[in-house]
C-alpha cells in the first residue's frame, strides 16, 4: 500500500493534556483519525501512522479521501 499511496499532507494538531498526562495528536480533515505519545515525537509518529491506517482503511471500505484544505509550507 505504501508505494500506491499519493504524497498528501494533511494538518496534524498536537498538544499537551494535563488530563492526560500526554501529548494528543488529531488530523481534522480525516473524521475519527487521532492518536496520543508520551512525548511530542511520539505523537507525531503515531499521527503518521494513524494517517496511513485511516488511509488504508478508508480505501479498502470504498469511501472517499478528502483532499487536504492545509497549505504545506
Amino acid at each position: 500500500m505504501e508505494e500506491q499511496l499519493r504524497k498528501i499532507y494533511y494538518a496534524i494538531n498536537i498538544g499537551w493534556s494535563d488530563r492526560d498526562q500526554a501529548y494528543l495528536a488529531n488530523v481534522p480533515e480525516l473524521p475519527g483519525c487521532h492518536t496520543h505519545g508520551d512525548t511530542y515525537e511520539e505523537a507525531l509518529k503515531n499521527a503518521l501512522e494513524v494517517i496511513e491506517l485511516w488511509l488504508e482503511t478508508a480505501t479498502d471500505l470504498g469511501w472517499p479521501i478528502p483532499q487536504p484544505q492545509s497549505i504545506a509550507v
